[in-house]
């Protein structure tokens, strides 16, 4: 495979790290272009990849095209590569629909849309994929190794993509919150800053590790550690009176309703 990388900030080189590292492409074969050379510099010293000098340039030497592009720069560099050999384009730009960029570049190109996530960067990613209209089972199975080199990923429906915004896009900010909150209830309850994050970050780290490698439900393992009228109930009954559930629930509406507008826009 030859890749090329459109764009070498965060979500480009935690993706070209996860591919080069599963050896799905050797470092030789990485194509890449940022509009700031002290990107592309810092990219090609961390992977061994070879810079270019064009967006052009990468969709004519890579087969495999990522587009880590910002929305705000889109338009422009999808102009760039309208004219080149037919390609496999995934793209990771929130709320630029297929639609969008298979028009831009004159449905030439093989296009399919993803929504990772920031913890992409440190292999364990969960993403969501859709196929453009021309994008062939073999595309998917493409897109499918290069997420899966950095964690998890799914196949979905274009119009799904704003549920997994709203789930995984966004969801680790969700937890981030839940993070800052349990490290300031530590310290209220009279332990050190240090400590309390340390206790904060292992377990919000390990409770996501036990579901994951003990197979059982949230609700199982949850029900397990819920003695009667013990400390996790009363916390517990704390989080049903102030609608926890609820509050979460409004959240990821809200975050996929602002997907859906930024995709009409």
């Amino acid at each position: 495979m030859k890749l090329g990388v459109i764009g070498c900030g965060k979500m480009g080189s935690a993706l070209a790290g996860g591919i080069i590292t599963s050896k799905l492409c050797e470092p030789s074969s990485v194509f890449a272009y940022d509009a700031y050379p002290s990107a592309s510099e810092a990219f090609a010293k961390s992977f061994g990849a070879t810079v270019v000098n064009s967006n052009a340039e990468v969709a004519t030497k890579a087969d495999v095209i990522l587009l880590c592009v910002k929305p705000q720069g889109f338009t422009e560099m999808l102009a760039d590569i309208a004219d080149s050999p037919e390609r496999l384009i995934i793209s990771i730009a929130a709320g630029i629909q297929i639609k969008t960029i298979e028009t831009a570049t004159q449905e030439r190109h093989r296009v399919v849309r993803v929504m990772p996530n920031t913890p992409s960067l440190v292999g364990k990613g969960a993403a969501g994929y859709a196929l453009g209209s021309k994008a062939t089972a073999e595309d998917a199975t493409t897109t499918q190794a290069l997420l899966d080199s950095v964690g998890y990923a799914c196949q979905v429906e274009e119009t799904q993509l704003d549920a997994v915004t709203a789930i995984s896009g966004s969801g680790p900010a969700y937890i981030f919150l839940m993070i800052e909150s349990l490290v300031a209830a530590g310290i209220e309850q009279g332990l050190s800053p240090e400590i309390a994050h340390q206790l904060a970050v292992q377990t919000v780290g390990g409770a996501a590790k036990l579901v994951e490698e003990t197979g059982e439900s949230p609700t199982t393992l949850r029900e397990n550690v819920t003695s009667p009228n013990g400390t996790t109930f009363a916390a517990l009954e704390s989080f049903r009176e102030s609608g926890f559930t609820s509050i979460v629930g409004k959240a990821a509406q809200a975050a996929a309703d602002r997907s859906r507008e930024l995709g009409r826009a």
